[in-house]
């Protein structure tokens, strides 16, 4: 298991974020496992700690991409890996750590090809600012009723996948920045993969540099465009039935 780490100038949370998880992962999971840092055009001296913490944690490894993008960092470690499967966080943490043996049970043990976290269903506990709130309902309202998918939640930044969905979805998703994990949970719907919607704990960060309002414009104009192509029969395997299951 690939755990991938994106990352944009976060020099001043990277260590602290990364030694954390591996702890955790030493103490709470079952499976092989490494934890990868996709640095995507970092300015603030985060491709010099990861080269560190690479160098001091055998299980530690660290890629480096000179352009800004997350879909672009998570495209190469993904298509990259060589695990069975791999999966992504923030490096905020915003999702409680204790949901990813979770994520990844779904996956093995129930099946799924890919698995999401959902602020959104049934279940989850969410600490988070109401303007945040509102818009990321919003969205997931907005994008059901353009494309009718059953996820609930696009934008977590919380998703695993098996390396045979890596293989058959990445290639084909355009874009290179957040719209990427919608992207994708559209085009394995559409194909008819199992995608495990899984209620998980969730607290905002309060130091987020994530630009909502022109994110949530960008996010738009690419479900915009996924409809265009849907409806054009440019997404191969369009019509088949998807399943979303509930997951562990």
């Amino acid at each position: 298991m690939d755990v991938v780490i994106p990352v944009l100038n976060e020099a001043h949370v990277l260590k602290r974020s990364v030694e954390g998880l591996c702890a955790f992962l030493e103490a709470n999971f079952r499976y092989d496992w490494r934890v990868v840092v996709a640095d995507n055009g970092s300015t603030d001296g985060t491709l010099e700690v990861a080269q560190e913490l690479s160098q001091d944690h055998p299980r530690v490894f660290h890629l480096h991409l000179r352009v800004p993008g997350r879909g672009r960092a998570l495209r190469f470690a993904w298509s990259n890996s060589e695990a069975d499967a791999v999966c992504y966080m923030d490096v905020d943490q915003s999702t409680d750590l204790r949901e990813l043996p979770k994520l990844i049970d779904a996956l093995y043990e129930d099946g799924c090809d890919v698995a999401a976290g959902s602020r959104m269903k049934a279940g989850a506990e969410v600490h988070r600012s109401l303007k945040r709130g509102v818009i990321s309902r919003g969205y997931n309202v907005f994008l059901k009723l353009a494309l009718g998918v059953g996820f609930t939640d696009a934008q977590c930044g919380f998703k695993a996948a098996t390396r045979e969905a890596v293989q058959a979805l990445v290639p084909r998703i355009e874009d290179e920045s957040w719209f990427f994990d919608t992207e994708l949970l559209v085009l394995a719907e559409r194909d008819g993969m199992k995608i495990c919607d899984l209620p998980v704990r969730w607290s905002e960060d309060d130091d987020s540099r994530v630009k909502i309002i022109s994110t949530a414009w960008d996010d738009i104009k690419g479900v915009m465009r996924l409809r265009r192509a849907l409806r054009r029969g440019a997404a191969p395997a369009a019509g088949m039935k998807a399943r979303t299951g509930g997951g562990a």
